[in-house]
């Protein structure tokens, strides 16, 4: 059985809106990851990927639950073993542009974490960040140059090799491709993909685009205001979708198929109010499926078929007895 190097476990981060309450921004999210996948959170703009990945690299600090790596609380540990988990468990950022110090050559940035976390002699930097770049397949004429004089996918490749400078084993991918033409998005997706396969590195790619997570994930959860409400393999959300928001996000996918025709699912009413949430279904007030009676349900992330979760009372049970 494979034991998974990363575990949320009932995982909530809520923020003080002042005279208003509380904003639901991850609300008891249980997810485990197993070493060497990419794992893929996928929803909205605004439904809590990236809040879920800050607190992953320790960036933000739950409200509520815990999130382990290889089995210890990142949030507990302490001294030379909180500073090692924080090189183990790297971020790339979505922004390039904003991601990097414009007052910094690209050479300072990369010596910045060999610096900071005392990881080889100072004389040594140079070597290694050689090799980074090769390994990146960027000249070395690109150290003496500042961020602002690159383009975005060189920037974002900057960004890449920075995270691998400290050897992590996991990396939270934090829409590493959306800010980039698509051209460019390929070259990096394809970096990302070789680089996992060449240090083993496991990937929780966090997406709004679903062709981009189709294409480099094993396994997807599908997030909608701050909860999971389905989760399975690749192929299975690709599919077999089940939750009606998947239903939802995949009408909207462009085909080029021309003579295919594509019903598109154009979701009605407004986004619920992330502040004190009902403690009914988050999708309810959007859903074309749900009745009266599902308005006093919130519906737990339920086994409806092997390796398939799904948040919705719609959706019944199917579970195969291996027994």
């Amino acid at each position: 059985m494979n034991v998974p190097i990363i575990e949320l476990r009932n995982l909530k981060k809520y923020f003080i809106i002042e005279g208003q309450g509380l904003l639901h921004a991850v609300d008891d999210v249980n997810i485990e990851i197993i070493e060497g996948e990419t794992f893929g959170l996928v929803g909205e703009s605004g439904c809590g990927k990236t809040t879920t990945g800050l607190m992953i690299v320790r960036l933000l600090k739950p409200t509520f639950g815990e999130v382990f790596y290889r089995g210890k609380n990142i949030f507990l540990v302490k001294g030379i073993e909180s500073k090692k988990i924080h090189k183990k468990i790297q971020i790339i950022f979505q922004d390039p542009y904003s991601s990097l110090n414009p007052r910094k050559l690209i050479k300072d940035i990369l010596s910045e974490p060999f610096i900071i976390h005392g990881i080889v002699k100072r004389k040594e930097i140079e070597e290694k960040i050689n090799k980074l770049l090769e390994v990146i397949g960027i000249s070395q004429n690109i150290l003496l140059k500042y961020p602002h004089e690159l383009d975005g996918g060189k920037r974002q490749t900057i960004g890449i090799a920075r995270m691998l400078t400290l050897e992590p084993e996991v990396v939270v991918c934090d829409e590493p491709v959306s800010a980039l033409d698509v051209s460019i998005q390929a070259q990096i997706l394809n970096l990302l993909m070789d680089l996992q396969k060449e240090f083993n590195l496991t990937y929780i790619f966090i997406s709004h685009d679903l062709s981009v997570v189709k294409h480099i994930s094993q396994r997807i959860a599908v997030m909608y205001l701050g909860k999971i409400v389905e989760l399975a393999e690749k192929n299975e959300i690709f599919n077999n979708p089940l939750h009606p928001y998947t239903l939802a996000l995949l009408s909207a996918i462009p085909s080029i198929n021309i003579d295919k025709k594509q019903e598109r699912i154009i979701l009605k009413g407004d986004v619920p109010n992330p502040i004190n949430p009902k403690p009914i279904c988050r999708f309810f007030e959007r859903c074309w499926m749900a009745t009266k009676e599902f308005g006093k349900i919130n519906p737990p992330l339920d086994l409806k078929s092997p390796n398939h979760w799904v948040s919705c009372m719609k959706i019944k049970p199917n579970i195969i007895n291996d027994s």
